[in-house]
């Protein structure tokens, strides 16, 4: 035999409003309420100036990922390597030395060490990367391959793979480029 049913109530807070069977024909209509006006916060945008990499962002609208091609046109002159004296007096430099000096993240310079065999920087235990100033010195062809003479990584890979001609050419560019800013200068002084 089925056993018999039995009655279920509810309490919503107030033991006034039970609600039983006999009550539920009773019961006004109850409008939920309202809810509470959401309120809009406006977006505020946080000015993070960096001169040191030439870029500015907001707080909203940082973005993660690749950069566009213009910032990247836009940032190939801004790199600040010292001048061989000062990058040979350090026999290690951390990847977040040599990103700041290329205004790039240490992600990007990671991959690139990975993708390049000219590349060979030393791990301490921790797996940190250190890189030596030739390295620095190799990464500065490979960002003007890359960045500014627009190759793909593996047309940069072959271009490297020719050896003594890629750091004669790259020689003969920093010293157009000195012979330039020597030119600029002495204009200004004009």
């Amino acid at each position: 035999m089925a056993k018999p049913l039995t009655q279920i109530t509810f309490s919503f807070g107030d033991e006034d409003t039970l609600i039983s069977p006999p009550q539920v024909t009773k019961l006004k209509a109850v409008r939920p309420k309202k809810p509470a006006p959401v309120q809009v916060i406006q977006e505020e945008r946080i000015e993070m100036n960096s001169p040191r990499l030439g870029i500015q962002q907001t707080a909203s609208t940082g973005k993660r990922g690749r950069r566009s091609l213009q910032e990247n046109a836009a940032n190939v002159d801004r790199i600040e390597i010292p001048a061989d004296e000062e990058l040979f007096k350090k026999q290690y430099y951390s990847i977040g030395e040599v990103a700041r000096m290329f205004c790039e993240k240490q992600s990007l310079i990671r991959y690139w060490a990975t993708e390049f065999d000219v590349l060979q920087p030393r791990k301490n235990r921790k797996g940190d990367r250190f890189f030596r100033p030739v390295d620095v010195k190799n990464l500065v062809l490979i960002y003007d391959l890359l960045r500014r003479r627009k190759f793909t990584i593996d047309g940069a890979r072959d271009f490297l793979k020719k050896g003594d001609k890629a750091e004669q050419r790259m020689a003969a560019i920093q010293s157009l480029k000195q012979i330039r800013q020597f030119f600029l200068e002495m204009k200004a002084t004009l």
